[in-house]
């Protein structure tokens, strides 16, 4: 009896070599070239559903239908996975708000007020797992995004924009009665958080139609009326 050859060198019935039995587990197919991504969406998916404490790897494979070898072999593990997904998702998304208010030095406080609400309600249109995200993982106590927030996301954003409300006050530009440091959280009390809940006020008026263009609209009225902006 003929034995059949064993190992990476074995061949088929065609004669042609036979796949690499060497080849890792989890290894992706040369053919998926967005795979990396799409892992990366998963995970996000799943955070936005479960929390990021909650989210196993295996239910992160699950959603993007793939092998918890694969997330293995792309993020290391659960930790690398997740910053993974801070670095090429929410790391983006903040920066484009913080570079649209750096690059603004001479805008009037009007303009830069108006570049914070469009910005932000424009990335909450392209990324709706923004709002929810923000809720369950910076704004609940012990979220697993507070500190990021705190020590790499929102610093420079908050410290721009307290430092101009500031200066347009002592100008007389702005309501002397505002705190500078608290009118970004208001900023953004009318925006994500409103976001956020759009199922529910959907629900509570009767309103299907209610989104978020919509709320810049009414944070952008009442933000120049309330702070007293010169028209």
């Amino acid at each position: 009896m003929v034995r059949k050859a064993s190992g990476p060198t074995a061949t088929g019935r065609s004669g042609k070599p036979a796949r690499d039995v060497t080849r890792g587990r989890g290894r992706p197919p040369a053919d998926t070239p967005d795979l990396r991504a799409r892992l990366l969406d998963a995970a996000l998916a799943c955070y936005v559903r479960k929390g990021i404490a909650a989210s196993s790897l295996r239910d992160i494979a699950s959603e993007a239908e793939v092998t918890p070898a694969m997330l293995h072999y792309y993020f290391g593990d659960a930790a690398g996975l997740r910053e993974a997904v801070i670095e090429a998702r929410l790391m983006p998304v903040f920066a484009e708000i913080r570079d649209t208010l750096l690059g603004m030095p001479d805008a009037s406080l009007r303009e830069v007020v108006a570049a914070f609400v469009d910005g932000i309600c424009a990335l909450i249109a392209r990324h709706a797992w923004l709002p929810p995200l923000w809720i369950r993982e910076v704004v609940s106590e012990g979220g697993s995004l507070r500190e990021l927030l705190v020590t790499r996301l929102a610093p420079q954003v908050a410290t721009v924009l307290a430092t101009r409300f500031a200066q347009e006050q002592r100008a007389g530009r702005l309501n002397r009665a505002l705190d500078p440091r608290l009118l970004m959280v208001s900023l953004v009390g009318l925006t994500l958080f409103p976001a956020a809940g759009t199922p529910i006020w959907r629900q509570l008026f009767d309103s299907d139609d209610l989104g978020i263009d919509d709320i810049r609209t009414h944070a952008l009225a009442l933000i120049e009326r309330g702070l007293e902006l010169p028209a």
